[in-house]
């Protein structure tokens, strides 16, 4: 029997990804960094958080896991030693991802639905104090990953892998553990985001109807015009992340896993099923942000002019004064050393 399809699957797709995502990742920072895409001061903050969040997905999670441990099973990353504190790395990583995301969701919800709450939470600080706090909380809520693990397998006298401890499958303290980190990471965000969604949308179809009404059909409400931009832009966001996190959270629904369990048979419907659902999961960190932005027509902007600017120092090089000249003609603000 030859190998199984979904390991040539991966093989192809994640190099892709991390040729893909990081690069735009980076890009997308960059932009949201220089803060002239006409978004609030609050949004840039959790778009800049998210962005950055995402990219470390990107590189714990695909760039090292998926690609360079593959690769070289017996490197040092992969020793007993080392191995805990990358696992640890890649689920906070991946948990300050999600809650960000449920948190930028939150905020819409509240800019859009709760004018008289809107004023006092839809700010810089509380943005800048959300996105530290959910630092601080993925950081602090999966400290016993460091405690969980035990050496996998031996090499020429050296431990390489970590598997789970045996009190982890059957001590109570570990199971429940183990099934606040996969609902935190996987159910809870996705129901959240789904609930948030709908009311979201629901609200501003509802206003909208009742400005139509009062106002009549001229055609030229400009607040109508940017609830509409609104109503695309959440389109966008939960539609995105519910397709890419659909299939990770039915498997988790269906066969009941706990945190790092892999079926060993690499033809079984749950075992592909779940690395699908993991493929598209990281999928989404690639293309979440950059959806975002793209919705924006300043954003545009910013990236064609960024990438005009970076061809031309490419092709033909220009002196630090003329380049100056340049960046002041295309609106943009470069930064000089």
């Amino acid at each position: 029997m030859g190998r199984a399809p979904i390991l040539y699957v991966n093989e192809v797709t994640y190099p892709i990804l991390a040729a893909f995502g990081i690069p735009v990742n980076l890009l997308t920072a960059a932009i949201f960094y220089r803060g002239k895409c006409g978004l609030s001061r609050g949004m840039t903050r959790y778009m800049m958080a998210m962005t950055i969040s995402d990219l470390f997905v990107l590189i714990f999670h695909v760039l090292l896991q998926k690609i360079y441990i593959y690769y070289h099973p017996h490197s040092f990353l992969t020793r007993s030693t080392v191995c805990p504190s990358n696992i640890y790395l890649r689920i906070v990583t991946l948990d300050y991802s999600v809650w960000l995301t449920v948190s930028f969701t939150f905020d819409r919800f509240v800019s859009i639905s709760c004018p008289k709450l809107r004023l006092r939470y839809c700010t810089e600080r509380t943005a800048a104090v959300i996105a530290v706090s959910l630092c601080v909380l993925s950081c602090l809520k999966y400290i016993p990953f460091h405690f969980m693990y035990e050496p996998h397998y031996v090499v020429e006298k050296v431990n390489y892998g970590c598997q789970p401890i045996f009190d982890y499958f059957t001590f109570i303290w570990w199971v429940v553990f183990s099934w606040i980190c996969s609902t935190s990471v996987s159910l809870i965000p996705f129901v959240l985001i789904v609930v948030l969604n709908g009311l979201t949308i629901r609200n501003i179809i509802a206003s909208t109807r009742v400005r139509r009404r009062l106002k009549g059909h001229d055609g030229n409400d400009s607040e109508m015009e940017s609830r509409r931009k609104s109503i695309v832009l959440l389109f966008t966001v939960s539609g995105t992340y519910i397709l890419m996190w659909t299939t990770e959270t039915i498997t988790f629904i269906c066969t009941r896993i706990t945190v790092n369990y892999l079926d060993g048979n690499l033809t079984s419907p749950s075992f592909i099923a779940n690395e699908v659902g993991v493929l598209l999961m990281l999928f989404s960190s690639c293309v979440n942000t950059w959806i975002y932005g793209m919705t924006q027509r300043k954003f545009r902007q910013e990236v064609k002019n960024t990438l005009h600017c970076l061809t031309l120092s490419v092709v033909d090089p220009m002196p630090l004064t003329q380049l100056r000249t340049y960046s002041r003609r295309t609106n943009m603000t470069l930064s000089f050393t």
